[in-house]
C-alpha cells in the first residue's frame, strides 16, 4: 500500500492498482469457454451485484461481442477477449473518464510490446500493427466503476487460411498465449502506471501515427494530421473539442 507521505507528496497517485489490490484482481478472474460477449456479462455481473470488482471475465470465443460504437466485434477462430471491472476510486485522479480508452489502451500496448510486439494504438481504442486493425478497447462506466473490455485476434497455425483473412498479433507472440498466464502478467504490469498524466506522455510520442488515417465530423472529413490532441486526450478540430471518432 502506499504509504502516508508518498499519498501527501502527489495527488495525483492517490490510487489502488497496489500489490493488494492486483492479487484480488487476479483472484476473481473467471475463465469461459464461450459467452455472448464478456463485456455484457461482466455489465450483468455488475448489475446484479453477484461479482464484486475488481473483477475479469475472458472467454475463449464470444458470439456477440461488441466493437467499438457499438458494432459487433467478428469472431476470430482464435482471439483474446476479456473485460475487467475497477471501482472509479481506483483509477487515477488526474484521468477523464472519457479518456480511459486511451489509458488502458497505453497500458495494453506498453504490455505487448514487452512481449516484443510493434502494435500502436490508433486514435482512440484500436490496436494496430502497421495499417492492420488486430483488436480494439471498449469503456464504459457503469454506476460506480469502469468496465474495460479489450480483443486480440491471435494467430492460429490451425486455421491458416482463415487466419489470413485478418491482421493478428505476430504469430511468434501469439502461439506463447496462454490467457491465465497473460492476464495475471498483463494485471500486474498495472502497478508500472501511476498516473494519466505518465500515459500521455507516452502516448504522444506515437501520435503521428495517426496522420495519414481519416474520420468523420459532421459530414465532414478529416484527417488526423489536421488535429491537436489535447493533454486531457481529446481532439481540437476546427475549435471543437472531441473525445470519439466515427
Amino acid at each position: 500500500m502506499l504509504n502516508e507521505t508518498s499519498q501527501n507528496n502527489s495527488n495525483t497517485q492517490q490510487y489502488i492498482f497496489t500489490s493488494t489490490f492486483i492479487t484480488l484482481l487476479k483472484k476473481q478472474m473467471y475463465h469461459f469457454d464461450t459467452l455472448p460477449s464478456t463485456q455484457t456479462y461482466a455489465i450483468e455481473m455488475l448489475k446484479s451485484q453477484k461479482f464484486t470488482p475488481p473483477f475479469c471475465i475472458q472467454a475463449t470465443h464470444q458470439t456477440q461481442g461488441i466493437g467499438s460504437r457499438g458494432n459487433q466485434w467478428e469472431n476470430m477462430p482464435r482471439g483474446l477477449m476479456f473485460s475487467f471491472a475497477l471501482p472509479l476510486n481506483s483509477l487515477p485522479q488526474d484521468l477523464k473518464i472519457e479518456s480511459s480508452s486511451i489509458f488502458f489502451g497505453v497500458i495494453i500496448r506498453e504490455f505487448l510490446a514487452s512481449l516484443g510486439s510493434n502494435v500502436w494504438l490508433k486514435y482512440p481504442n484500436d490496436l494496430y500493427i502497421k495499417r492492420h486493425k488486430i483488436g480494439g478497447i471498449l469503456t464504459q462506466k457503469v454506476q460506480d466503476n469502469l468496465i474495460c473490455g479489450i480483443g486480440i485476434n491471435l494467430y492460429n497455425p490451425l486455421t491458416s487460411l482463415i487466419s489470413q483473412k485478418y491482421a493478428t498479433l505476430e504469430e511468434s507472440i501469439s502461439i506463447n498465449i496462454q490467457p491465465k498466464s497473460f492476464l495475471e502478467d498483463f494485471f500486474e504490469s498495472f502497478e508500472n502506471f501511476i498516473s494519466w498524466k505518465q500515459i500521455f506522455s507516452i502516448y504522444k510520442l506515437e501520435f503521428h501515427k495517426n496522420n495519414s488515417f481519416f474520420f468523420h465530423l459532421n459530414e465532414e472529413r478529416v484527417s488526423l494530421k489536421d488535429v491537436i490532441l489535447n493533454e486531457d486526450g481529446s481532439l481540437s478540430v476546427n475549435g471543437k473539442r472531441i473525445y470519439s471518432l466515427r
